[in-house]
């Protein structure tokens, strides 16, 4: 991991609608996910916001971070991805700018999650939409869920409490 004292909270981010994001803005613990708007995943979404919710006082923030890369299941465009969060999910969590999450081109802030290990001691690519990542207030990766884990699975509601 970064040296810093906010680690992954210090890599600059886009939000969905093109302005600069802090993630050290956010003092709390976040919970970072790939997600896509055509995905057998995408009910997701749902539990996501509501861990946003059920948790956002007590200092926890879910973001998002579409991704187009599995088989082509995030083809809108930013007010596209917005709209559906939005009306079909009522998502309030920031989303940030559709971004590669493996490859050449993947987002920095994926280069770094990447290298945190799951339960099983796996690290590396993301498998699938819909990979979580906790993330401590300190910056650093607390744990890493993958995609068929559920939001609201007892080893991530476990993690979360632990952070917060």
């Amino acid at each position: 991991m970064t040296q810093n004292t906010h680690g992954i909270k210090d890599i600059p981010v886009t939000a969905l609608d093109g302005s600069a994001l802090a993630l050290a803005n956010f003092p709390g613990p976040l919970l970072i996910v790939n997600v896509a708007s055509k995905c057998g995943l995408t009910p997701q979404y749902a539990k996501l916001e509501e861990l946003a919710r059920t948790y956002g006082d007590r200092g926890l923030t879910v973001v998002g971070m579409p991704c187009n890369q599995f088989m082509g299941q995030e083809p809108g465009t930013a007010d596209e991805i917005a709209t559906f969060c939005s009306v079909t999910y009522g998502v309030t969590f920031p989303l940030l700018a559709k971004a590669d999450v493996n490859g050449d081109d993947r987002h920095p802030l994926y280069a770094e999650l990447t290298r945190a290990a799951d339960a099983d001691g796996e690290a590396g690519d993301i498998q699938w939409n819909f990979e979580k990542f906790l993330v401590g207030a300190d910056g650093q990766v607390l744990g890493r869920f993958r995609p068929r884990t559920e939001p609201d699975a007892p080893e991530v509601i476990a993690a979360v409490e632990a952070a917060l």
